[in-house]
C-alpha cells in the first residue's frame, strides 16, 4: 500500500506552509500530487515535501 494516496492527510514539511495539514486530492505523477489545504485552496506539491499522518 503506497503511503501517498488520494484522500490521505499529510503534513507539509518544507516551504512557506510547513507544519500545515493538507489532503491529497489527485496523483499527478510519481513526484507530484495535488493537495487541498484547510481553506480549500488546491496546489501542486512535491511528494518529498509531505509526511503522511
Amino acid at each position: 500500500m503506497p503511503a501517498i494516496q488520494v484522500g490521505r492527510k499529510c503534513v507539509k514539511t518544507k516551504g512557506r506552509k510547513s507544519g500545515k495539514t493538507v489532503v491529497v486530492t489527485k496523483l499527478i505523477d510519481s513526484n507530484f500530487v495535488e493537495v487541498k489545504d484547510d481553506k480549500g485552496k488546491t496546489k501542486r506539491c512535491n511528494v518529498q515535501h509531505l509526511e503522511p499522518v
